[in-house]
């Protein structure tokens, strides 16, 4: 069998592959855009001679891709490449943030979190197709529209397919150093809405009960409770329409995220006894979207960061493993038990910021990491 170590994989092919798509701006709440990056895919995939499913989204979000890979029992559990097709970078953040490269940089929205991953995955099974390499197991790839926003609308699609394979795969960019994620924090998120009373805040401002002020005061209380075991952040907060008037409403959202799930349900506890109607101004809080812990050091993520490893160590670089916070969908498989390893993408740097960039070098390395991981996970 050819040694996928030594597969034709060329960097400047990739950075020109990879372009379109960073081109194609997906944000998460943009479904038509979204869809847009999902029709480009789609197209990449079925000329790979896929059988690929599109699956309509829901919630106003983005449609799904599900893509059974040539093999002689496609369809049958194996592996599952598990990404995200979503940014959180408005439509024309390209203006700002321009795909281009410079010298073993390359800057672009979603291009590290997490559209790099994805397509270096993509490319190594574009390789071993190609060199007529038979992978041990199927493959199967799932591309999701709502990673950024917490997977409201297809965690039960990702938890399905999940339970039909023996292992996953979630390219997501790497850790600082490098390395693997082998389990997540519990993640929780609220809406809190402030209702006061309205008044002309020249004429009669004494009238008014301002729910700016209400939720400014809730910020720092929120913020107030973060601990190094479970921190609280509000991160939207939208309030007013004219300077001239005593806002009524306001309204905010909070993402927490805790090392274990008791402390995070502490965490959960803590935020609803923040809703109150005792006084002029109502404090409503709902909770939202929640990622369940993944316990890391379960025996078959573990068995995967080993053979990872190996084979890291045979292209030439390291790889750690470490539980950590930011969630994935990773969260729900680990969760699940089934054996799952994360953030074995690209490397970079300063994701979901007008700098986000990845180190050239980590294409080549990461699609060797990807192409072995195919022929060895269940040889």
């Amino acid at each position: 069998m050819t040694d996928p170590l030594s597969l034709p994989f060329d960097t400047d092919e990739m950075l020109a592959g990879l372009k379109p798509w960073i081109e194609t701006e997906s944000p998460t709440f943009d479904a038509a855009a979204v869809n847009r990056m999902m029709d480009l895919v789609q197209h990449e995939l079925a000329a790979l001679g896929a059988r690929v499913e599109r699956i309509p989204g829901r919630m106003g979000l983005g449609d799904s891709l599900r893509a059974t890979m040539p093999h002689p029992r496609a369809g049958e559990g194996g592996i599952l490449l598990l990404g995200h097709m979503d940014t959180v970078h408005p439509i024309g953040t390209l203006e700002k943030l321009p795909f281009r490269v410079e010298g073993d940089v390359c800057y672009g929205p979603g291009l590290m979190d997490m559209k790099g991953g994805n397509y270096v995955y993509l490319d190594a099974l574009r390789k071993l197709l190609a060199a007529g390499v038979e992978t041990p197991l199927p493959v199967t790839v799932l591309f999701t529209p709502d990673e950024e926003i917490g997977t409201p609308s297809t965690r039960e699609l990702i938890e399905a397919e999940a339970r039909r394979h023996k292992f996953i795969l979630v390219p997501e960019p790497a850790r600082p150093d490098g390395g693997a994620v082998i389990g997540r924090y519990a993640i929780a998120r609220f809406d809190l809405q402030a209702r006061g009373k309205p008044s002309h805040a020249g004429w009669q401002l004494s009238d008014g009960r301002s729910a700016i002020a209400a939720m400014a005061r809730k910020v720092a209380e929120i913020e107030g409770m973060t601990t190094d075991d479970c921190t609280f952040s509000v991160g939207v907060f939208r309030a007013g329409q004219w300077v001239n008037c005593v806002s009524s409403v306001c309204d905010a959202e909070v993402l927490s995220m805790a090392k274990t799930q008791d402390l995070l349900d502490e965490g959960v506890a803590r935020m609803m006894a923040l809703n109150s109607d005792a006084g002029e101004v109502v404090m409503e809080v709902r909770r939202g979207v929640t990622r369940p812990v993944w316990e890391p050091d379960q025996p078959g993520t573990m068995a995967m960061l080993a053979l990872a490893q190996e084979i890291a160590g045979e292209i030439g670089f390291e790889i750690t493993g470490a539980s950590a916070g930011g969630g994935s969908d990773g969260n729900f498989t680990g969760a699940l038990g089934i054996p799952t390893l994360d953030s074995i993408g690209v490397c970079g740097k300063d994701l979901h910021t007008l700098n986000e960039h990845i180190h050239i070098d980590s294409l080549l390395e990461r699609a060797k990491l990807a192409a072995a991981l195919y022929c060895r996970l269940g040889a």
